[in-house]
């Protein structure tokens, strides 16, 4: 009789999981698997094996297109329903030779990448005068005199942040210089990268030139190659760098997002939609950056098809050609602007730790915040704001007004391997990437069954 007992009590948590959902969660269930979400392998399993047998997926490529077969074939096996891919059209950018060297006063070669959409040198390369500016702004306020002919070099210096938000200011040099030097009559521009580490990898990300502007090579010096380019610029002697960058345009390609799903006992209860991107930069394999986040959220809505039906559907997106342009995110919103979201999320910042819970909910939902607010605090969450959430696909049709949900990962060492040669699996940590899977277990669990709506709330102005 007692190992009868003990028996019984040793199947009774993997009966409770077992046992099917068919109303909103009790607390203590949520708990339940929240907590076996920590033993998660799934998420890892995934990320090894898009990273390893796929490799980098650069959009519109057919290495992009191996990985849409592959998400498609993985999330069958999986038993989600309605697998299937949405293609698109979109215009591909592939990286060529890339060298850098300081000619003179002290002759030296630097890391670089070309910045994607950069224009291309000639074959052998092209040599100018540098002009260095610390800023932006003060490449912006600089005559067209002083960069005209010259190749223009922006340094600045991003500091590592727990929530990322650095990027978003020191991004814009990536971002505008290109087209600002190029206005001015620049023949070509060189960044400092946008990052954090000291590793001579540069960090390459998408730049689009302005209307009316005619592309210059643009790349990114890795930081201690930046910062050897600014010191020799203070020396006060001219400096002629020869740049070689033979990138090119090959036309309109295919790209696509794969779409799986856990479909819900209310059709008109709306769609729990989350994900991340397929695509990755050509430099590495993508781990971080987003291989993990399809992972975490992929091995989290797994775990509540197992538990049973819920609620609401839930819509796992795997979007394509988040790198270049958001091309993944802007032609899900075309096709399905029209169906009802109850609330959307995204993972792309990593695999760190989630460090805090924020959403753009009406009033009426902020009972059900509360509730997943408690549920992720044994993980070490915090409740952040109410009124703000985002992310990158699933940007466009956050800002059209769906209510938004955001598991803010610790983003402290992530600008170290992003966009670069070190995007690799070794940078994942295996206990932080359960610790996102048990995350939003608890929040996909509370959020898929939960009987009021999270919406509607207002539309973002548009800047």
């Amino acid at each position: 009789m007692k190992k009868l007992l003990f028996a019984s009590a040793a199947l009774a948590p993997l009966l409770f999981l077992a046992s099917p959902i068919h109303a909103a969660p009790t607390p203590d269930r949520v708990e339940a698997m929240r907590d076996a979400a920590l033993k998660d392998d799934l998420a890892w399993e995934i990320t090894e094996g898009l990273t390893t047998e796929v490799g980098a997926r650069p959009a519109g490529t057919e290495a992009e297109a191996r990985a849409r077969d592959w998400a498609v074939a993985k999330l069958k096996t999986l038993g989600f329903a309605n697998v299937r891919v949405e293609t698109f059209d979109m215009p591909v950018w592939v990286r060529g030779e890339e060298k850098a060297e300081i000619v003179a006063p002290f002759p030296q070669k630097l890391a670089v990448t070309a910045l994607g959409n950069s224009g291309a040198t000639s074959p052998e390369g092209l040599s100018a005068e540098v002009i260095g500016f610390d800023s932006l702004a003060d490449l912006e306020v600089a005559s067209a005199t002083s960069v005209k002919g010259k190749i223009v070099f922006v340094s600045h210096g991003m500091v590592a942040t727990q929530d990322g938000s650095g990027y978003g200011y020191y991004g814009g040099v990536r971002r505008a210089g290109p087209s600002i030097a190029a206005r001015k009559g620049a023949v070509a521009i060189v960044i400092r990268s946008i990052g954090t580490d000291y590793h001579r990898n540069p960090h390459t990300g998408v730049q689009r030139w302005a209307d009316g502007v005619t592309p210059i090579p643009a790349g990114a010096l890795s930081l201690p190659d930046a910062d050897q380019l600014q010191r020799i610029l203070k020396r006060g002697k001219p400096v002629t760098m020869r740049l070689t960058l033979t990138p090119r345009n090959i036309g309109t390609q295919q790209s696509g997002n794969v779409i799986a799903e856990v479909p819900g006992r209310d059709p008109k209860a709306g769609i729990v939609l989350v994900g991340g991107h397929l695509d990755s930069w050509d430099l590495a394999t993508g781990a971080i950056d987003d291989a993990t986040g399809v992972a975490i959220t992929t091995a989290a809505a797994k775990r509540i098809m197992e538990a049973g039906k819920p609620l609401r559907t839930i819509r796992v997106v795997w979007f394509g050609a988040e790198e270049v342009g958001l091309f993944g995110g802007l032609d899900y919103l075309a096709r399905h602007k029209d169906e009802k979201h109850a609330v959307i999320a995204e993972s792309d910042l990593g695999a760190d730790r989630i460090f805090r819970f924020d959403s753009k909910v009406s009033a009426e939902a902020l009972p059900v915040v509360a509730e997943i607010a408690q549920a992720l605090a044994p993980l070490g969450i915090v409740k952040g704001p109410t009124d703000r959430a985002g992310g990158s696909d699933i940007g466009p049709l956050s800002a059209s007004g769906v209510p938004t949900f955001e598991l803010a990962q610790d983003a402290t060492r992530y600008f170290d391997y992003h966009h670069t040669p070190d995007d690799t699996l070794d940078k994942v940590d295996p206990e932080q990437l359960r610790q996102n899977v048990a995350a939003w277990t608890a929040m996909l669990a509370i959020a898929a069954n939960a009987p009021v709506e999270f919406g509607p709330v207002p539309p973002t102005p548009s800047r």
